[in-house]
């Protein structure tokens, strides 16, 4: 584990094994890149990160994983975008994706296989989420898997709502040659939904095949749920290399546990598999939200594993 400069700010190599990854512990508790050195040499990345000229939009970039929380996605209070209501009956706002992502965090723990850090709420996260609670981000690396963990701890008086989630950006294609429509994956749903952006409820979503082509526009923006296993894997048709993302712990993931696919378009650089607590706009619809207790604290894992 190493700090290195750049573009100005200092941020964080970890060498494992065969991986490299680089993090900003104290920025939104971002993992940046992950690449892997091959048997041949050459180096595949896992998780995409764009070239920067500065950081002044570090928090907005498309790549590494940003951290969703308190909320995945668009929030709505009654019709309303980038609301929320509490219980205590109080409209209040929250951004896309919630306030992590554009939050410092402080490190509580920085080795030589990754960090924990814990987010330093400013005056518009207080505004937006106004509880009294702890929120740490806990990152492991390992040769060929990466595990992140959230905890939500409750220290004052009232439940604490939460659906947070990741937003990894997955190199995609990563052979040479290879297309979008080359690649596979298996997400064992029982159920597909959509977002109206109009209002935020939740709309029926299309079918798909036990393994889809990551070439099918349908799978964008779509939220698959009711999973019938914890296991993901999506990878090239005929080769080695696969992705599996495995949420939480049991075979089976909590009811409202979601999946979302999701890319800007045909000719990006990257596919979004983002494992959610609950499908976008769960303050509202009540799909995957859960509650702290006071006193108590909750956790969410998520492991990203080579084959």
């Amino acid at each position: 584990m190493e700090k290195i400069s750049y573009l100005g700010q200092e941020i964080v190599r970890w060498r494992v094994g065969q991986s490299t990854f680089l993090a900003s512990p104290e920025k939104g508790a971002r993992l940046m890149n992950w690449n892997v050195e091959l048997g041949d040499g050459s180096v595949r990345d896992v998780v995409y990160w764009p070239e920067l000229k500065s950081m002044d939009d570090f928090a907005k970039t498309r790549g590494g994983n940003p951290i969703l929380f308190p909320f995945c996605g668009r929030s709505f209070d009654q019709g309303e975008i980038y609301q929320w209501r509490a219980a205590d009956g109080v409209r209040r706002p929250m951004p896309i994706h919630g306030i992590a992502r554009q939050s410092d965090f402080r490190v509580t723990r920085l080795d030589g296989r990754g960090f924990a850090a814990q987010l330093v709420p400013n005056a518009e996260a207080k505004a937006s989420y106004p509880y009294d609670y702890e929120f740490e981000v806990t990152y492991r690396f390992e040769p060929l898997a990466l595990a992140c963990e959230f905890t939500l701890r409750n220290l004052g008086t009232q439940p604490i709502p939460w659906s947070a989630g990741h937003h990894f950006y997955f190199t995609l294609p990563w052979s040479e040659g290879s297309k979008r429509e080359d690649y596979l994956i298996r997400l064992p749903a029982g159920r597909t939904v959509k977002q109206d952006f109009n209002n935020g409820a939740l709309l029926p979503g299309p079918k798909f095949q036990r393994e889809e082509s990551l070439g099918n526009v349908e799978l964008s923006d779509t939220f698959h749920t009711d999973l019938k296993s914890n296991t993901i894997v999506f990878g090239e048709k005929g080769r080695p290399g696969d992705v599996t993302v495995k949420v939480g712990t049991s075979p089976v993931p909590a009811p409202g546990t979601t999946v979302v696919t999701w890319t800007p378009d045909a000719q990006a650089p990257f596919y979004c598999v983002e494992p959610w607590m609950g499908p976008a706009n769960a303050c509202e619809h009540k799909t995957g939200l859960h509650w702290v207790a006071p006193g108590q604290s909750q956790n969410f894992i998520v492991e990203i594993r080579l084959a």
